[in-house]
């Protein structure tokens, strides 16, 4: 997944009338205004009440779904691009409230939703500590230690001890 891709991805979302978020590792080198690894594919926070909107945008260009986990998340694929889009629910206070699989639910509180810059294109994104948030509770790859080192190195925030052994592995 490309840069300029997403930023293509964005662009048809948007004129489909679907507001899209940067999240994972495009969220991450959004915020960080660089890409600093490859991408295979593409994570992004939408409203759930856009999935119709979404799939009515993307299947011209080719996209399927390829796994439903609603109201948690799904997953739209075409050749080798994959689109995994994390779906909320959006509160008064602009939080996107999501299922989890297990039961219970996750907030991207409202202050989590900010900018970040994809060559130079202003993006909407995940902010750094939510991003962090987000990699806590499961087995971290080295593909999540690259991703939480660079973020919590470029905006001083706390390395989580789940990923304090990859500090010195050059993952990030």
């Amino acid at each position: 997944m490309t840069a300029e891709r997403v930023l293509e991805l964005l662009a048809v979302l948007q004129s489909g009338g679907v507001n899209a978020t940067l999240d994972g590792g495009w969220g991450v080198d959004a915020l960080l205004g660089r890409e600093t690894r490859s991408h295979e594919d593409l994570d992004l926070v939408v409203a759930l009440s856009d999935v119709a909107r979404i799939h009515e945008a993307l299947r011209p260009l080719g996209f399927r779904l390829r796994e439903d986990h609603l109201p948690v998340r799904f997953v739209l694929q075409r050749n080798g691009e994959q689109l995994d889009f994390h779906t909320v629910t959006f509160d008064a206070e602009g939080g996107g409230v999501q299922p989890q699989p297990g039961g219970g639910s996750f907030r991207y509180p409202p202050e989590g939703f900010v900018t970040g810059r994809v060559r130079g294109m202003s993006v909407p994104c995940i902010s750094a500590s939510v991003q962090v948030l987000c990699h806590l509770g499961y087995e971290p790859t080295r593909k999540d230690a690259h991703d939480v080192l660079q973020l919590c190195r470029a905006f001083g925030l706390r390395v989580p001890e789940a990923y304090a052994r990859f500090a010195g592995t050059g993952a990030a």
